[in-house]
């Protein structure tokens, strides 16, 4: 009986996608890979009565997965990997030589990137003297609020690549997308050193769950 429901579940994703499925049945179809034989409709019921929403889900930890009555080691690590896999789609589907020039824009190119994340994370966007984009490079990772954003770090990341315009970018796992004191400090030293290199600074943008602020909009970048 499981056997044929389940072959009736993938037979509906591939004919019609995620259209119209009702969130327990995504997360049922996915838990048919960790758990290979049996009912996981109730372990499905029960992960989203525990964490609230199929983002919920997907944004919980391996640890506070663990909690939940029925889900195993493997089943946790299948359900980090899809945020994960997710981001990393979507961060390899933006090609080099595209060009930006607005928040907007770097907001769509780097949201990926920090997608349910938990720690605080900083990159570098690197672009040419038309802001076509070159790459985007990962400077360093922390734990809560303590990524640390090094001058020689950025300095050297911008030069290795020839690029003429670099945009910051980190997110804040506190929910709050504002800029502290200390993040505003370093941005406008950063741009010193970068502007006496022919590099121009061109924003810093801080991420928190799905919001965004932009420094260069804010005012704050103008000489």
């Amino acid at each position: 009986m499981h056997t044929g429901h389940r072959r009736r579940v993938k037979d509906e994703f591939l004919a019609n996608g995620l259209t119209g499925m009702a969130d327990h049945r995504v997360l049922e179809l996915l838990l048919y890979h960790a758990i290979p034989q049996g009912d996981v409709n109730p372990l499905a019921h029960r992960l989203m009565d525990h964490f609230g929403s199929l983002t919920g889900v997907f944004h919980a930890t391996h640890e506070q997965l663990m909690e939940v009555d029925g889900v195993g080691y493997a089943t946790a690590v299948l359900i980090r990997l899809i945020p994960a896999v997710a981001a990393r789609y979507l961060e390899d589907s933006s090609s080099a030589g595209e060009q930006y020039f607005s928040s907007w824009q770097f907001r769509e190119l780097l949201f990926p990137l920090f997608f349910g994340q938990r720690n605080e994370l900083a990159y570098l966007v690197c672009m040419d003297a038309k802001s076509k984009l070159i790459v985007t490079k990962k400077l360093g990772e922390g734990i809560a609020d303590t990524v640390q954003i090094t001058t020689r770090k950025v300095l050297e990341m911008a030069l290795s690549c020839n690029a003429s315009r670099v945009v910051l970018a980190h997110n804040h796992v506190s929910g709050v997308a504002i800029w502290s004191p200390e993040d505003l400090d370093t941005t406008l030293r950063l741009k010193r050193v970068l502007l006496e290199a022919g590099i121009e600074l061109v924003d810093h943008c801080i991420f928190a769950n799905d919001d965004m602020v932009s420094m260069a909009d804010s005012g704050l970048l103008r000489d």
